[in-house]
């Protein structure tokens, strides 16, 4: 079981995450590299909505295929080339997660990998 940290001593989150997650000395830990706003044919979908949302679908089928869920989710990192996307990226985020909180870090850059990302998310998981 995951032990989801706020401790009164730091800031309280600006939204649904934690400050810490700590697992289980026991546990299997899986590291999902950035997923981008693509589908499995490799289509990139267009607008930053399409694409934040397709990086949870995606998220999500490698935690399922891992045997996880999104409550074994301990870290995510969200990267974005634009401030305008944050507050369509947090709805989407506690949309997808259904009351997960991840420890988390939201990162405003200036590219991705190729021209028509916008948006890109790794993520961790633990599970005993």
């Amino acid at each position: 079981m995951l032990k989801h940290l706020n401790p009164p001593t730091v800031v309280k989150p600006f939204s649904r995450y934690s400050q810490a997650v700590e697992a289980p000395a026991n546990a299997r830990w899986l590291n999902i590299s950035g997923q981008v706003g693509a589908t499995p044919d490799g289509t990139i979908l267009k607008g930053f909505e399409a694409q934040a949302k397709q990086c949870w679908v995606n998220i999500i089928a490698i935690l399922a295929a891992s045997g996880m869920g999104v409550e074994d989710l301990v870290k995510v990192n969200i990267f974005v080339t634009g401030t305008e996307y944050v507050g369509a990226s947090r709805a989407i985020r506690d949309a997808a997660l259904k009351g997960a909180e991840p420890a988390s870090t939201y990162l405003v850059i200036a590219a991705l990998a190729h021209p028509d990302l916008v948006v890109e998310i790794e993520a961790v998981a633990a599970k005993a």
